[in-house]
């Protein structure tokens, strides 16, 4: 065989042989394309503890990361023991509403807020059965190194898992790293928290890995050291580094927009929000002023980033991708100056945009323009980010409450779920079902 026929068909068999998304799969933090959108029909509209729960499973520990499905398994992670929250009265999403505010807890219930780890921290990834729950596997593993000085909301185990169907790929909140085979066989692992800088973010760290052809990215933005790191996903090994402002605070998960003429990695951060280029770590653009804590990610759709920049009564803006330097006067499409959320990522579905602030206020909002279509009081505390699908829109609130909403122009509750479980996690479309993870189980809902 001449070489260029020999190399012509090992294109051809490195692309069949190589894992694919199949309708379903929702592998990553928000979904396929991390937009929260799935194309399935037929979701369920209506459950309760007793009404149309498939099956329910009991988490090694506490978390607050979402779960992730690919293929016939969920991969969730979770911490157990406790590692201390910051001294001090911390803020509450609803001090605004003192009678709301009331609802809100720690991660795991009330606890000494001095309390100190009783005994070893471990970090756990579990892999359970999509038709019935069962537990696959269980990998854990010890937690070291400096920990940082985490909200009582959350823990270790906040970053949401990515998997390309060959290795999950885990990270948790001091910085410790493990790519495991689908079986739960760690192929390798790293500690960024040794080997680069300590997580030291107020809070703690949220962000969530990204996948990138062959690389994995992961915003690093913390008070000693900020940086953004891509690792080749097949062996760990350092692709890309490259600094960030001293100081930038985020902890917004990587988003990447394709566009016909480049690929760019959009980070919203509290000095602004920056593009970079995910093949080499070069910083193509930036927009917008300084934000306090900036938590939401982007979503992309015909052309346009959607971006709440996060914190207290947030702002919401369109971009167009593309341009170089500081593009806020020439791609800045629309800015509505307040009425976003707090930590909800925006969702975009059928033209229209929705958000929901920290104590439940919906706004539905044009896409093309920005301006008000609808305003809607849930009630509830939103920490989860909104999905989509099947012509409905589901909001998790903290205190176990699933809103299910017609998307349209027309403000419409179809129903409201209650589990009487604390939820902070993205819920997950698959199969034809919603997953929805508590502090410390899974629930699989289905008609």
């Amino acid at each position: 065989m001449n070489p260029a026929k020999m190399l012509s068909t090992l294109v051809v068999l490195s692309v069949l042989l190589a894992p694919k998304l199949r309708a379903g799969d929702w592998p990553q933090w928000r979904g396929p394309s991390s937009n929260g959108i799935s194309d399935e029909s037929g979701l369920p509209v209506r459950w309760a503890a007793v009404e149309n729960i498939k099956w329910k499973a009991t988490l090694a520990g506490l978390g607050a990361s979402s779960p992730v499905v690919w293929d016939d398994r969920i991969f969730v992670t979770s911490q157990q023991g406790i590692v201390p929250v910051a001294a001090g009265d911390l803020p509450l999403l609803a001090r605004d509403d003192q009678d709301l505010a009331r609802h809100e807890n720690p991660i795991g219930g009330r606890r000494n807020k001095a309390e100190a780890s009783n005994g070893e921290v471990t970090l756990i990834v579990e892999a359970f059965r999509i038709s019935d729950g069962a537990q696959l596997w269980k990998y854990s593993t010890r937690a070291t190194g400096e920990f940082p000085q985490l909200h009582e909301k959350h823990n270790l185990a906040t970053p949401t898992p990515v998997t390309d169907g060959k290795l999950v790929y885990a990270w948790f909140g001091n910085g410790q790293l493990v790519a495991l085979d689908m079986d739960g066989h760690a192929v390798w692992t790293r500690h960024l928290g040794l080997e680069y800088a300590s997580f030291k973010v107020p809070w703690g760290h949220g962000s969530s890995p990204t996948l990138y052809n062959d690389t994995l990215i992961l915003l690093c933005d913390h008070a000693d050291s900020s940086f953004l790191l891509a690792l080749d996903k097949s062996t760990g090994k350092e692709r890309w580094k490259v600094n960030r402002a001293k100081g930038s605070i985020s902890h917004s998960t990587p988003f990447v927009v394709k566009t016909p003429a480049r690929d760019e990695l959009i980070v919203n951060a509290s000095p602004r929000i920056d593009a970079y280029n995910p093949q080499n770590g070069e910083l193509l653009w930036y927009a917008g002023a300084q934000r306090q804590t900036p938590i939401p990610s982007p979503v992309f759709d015909h052309g346009v980033i959607y971006l709440s920049r996060g914190y207290r009564n947030s702002d919401f803006l369109a971009i167009r991708p593309g341009g170089r330097g500081d593009v806020s006067e020439t791609n800045v499409l629309w800015h509505t100056p307040a009425g976003a959320s707090y930590v909800p990522s925006i969702l975009f579905y059928d033209g229209l945009l929705y958000v929901t602030n920290e104590v439940g206020i919906v706004t539905c909002a044009d896409a093309g323009t920005g301006k008000t279509v609808w305003r809607q009081r849930l009630g509830g505390i939103f920490f989860a980010s909104p999905v989509a699908g099947d012509g409905k829109v589901y909001m998790v609130s903290e205190t176990g409450e699933t809103y299910v909403l017609r998307a349209g122009r027309t403000a419409e509750i179809l129903s409201k779920n209650e589990l009487d479980e604390r939820m902070l996690a993205s819920p997950a479309i698959s199969k034809g079902h919603i997953f929805l993870r508590s502090d410390g189980s899974l629930f699989c809902i289905g008609n």
